[in-house]
């Protein structure tokens, strides 16, 4: 077992900087979508608007951070970032659904994640003990937390809190379909959001863990 150690901690100073600059960047986010809103009144929260593509590239982000946390050490990170490749390979896959459907045949991207998914399920499997000590050590730190709150926000609370049905209740008569996608999309985004940063921070962990190993 791989014991949690000071590695694990960020220090003051380094957490205020990246503080900042993940206020900094939520905020161009949130003004991005406002832009979005007030200057496409044709392609607002639509397939091909700038809320989903902002999606498809914190996304791309994401996947690529994890391919690259994996490339750095794959001792200490081997079968999490297995796993964290295929949730968010999975994730940017189904966000070009539409374009895959419509470019290459209906149905594709099922198949792109099933040939992306399922090969990693079947290593993950084969090795979980690894993955458990691996996991047991990741879920204490703060790039876990980060993923976690990205995780829950894209996967459980943007579906809750974009029902048709919520909204309904809520405007009544009133109620126009933007209002549901409005919502459902801006909370996705936020949530992708906090997986790049997630990311960001598993790779700067790494690296962490790394300078405190004995020279190889």
């Amino acid at each position: 077992m791989i014991a949690t150690s000071s590695s694990d901690q960020i220090g003051f100073r380094a957490m205020c900087l990246r503080g900042i600059a993940y206020i900094l960047l939520v905020t161009a986010m949130m003004e991005g979508v406002f832009y979005a809103t007030t200057s496409q009144a044709a392609g607002r929260f639509t397939e091909y608007g700038i809320t989903e593509i902002a999606q498809s590239l914190f996304l791309l982000i994401a996947t690529a951070l994890a391919i690259v946390a994996r490339a750095i050490d794959r001792a200490l990170v081997s079968q999490v970032s297995l796993l964290l490749i295929a949730l968010l390979g999975a994730s940017l896959i189904r966000e070009q659904d539409s374009w895959l459907d419509e470019h290459i045949f209906d149905g594709a991207w099922q198949i792109l994640v099933s040939l992306l998914v399922i090969p990693i399920l079947f290593i993950m499997i084969r090795q979980r003990k690894a993955f458990a000590l691996q996991f047991e050590r990741l879920a204490n730190t703060f790039a876990f937390g980060m993923f976690a709150a990205g995780f829950l926000t894209v996967y459980v609370f943007s579906r809750l809190f974009g029902r048709s049905e919520l909204w309904k209740a809520v405007l009544g008569e009133r109620y126009l379909r933007i209002f549901k996608d409005a919502v459902e999309e801006t909370a996705e985004l936020f949530g992708y959001t906090l997986l790049m940063i997630a990311m960001f921070e598993l790779v700067l962990l790494i690296r962490r863990w790394q300078r405190t190993l004995p020279a190889r």
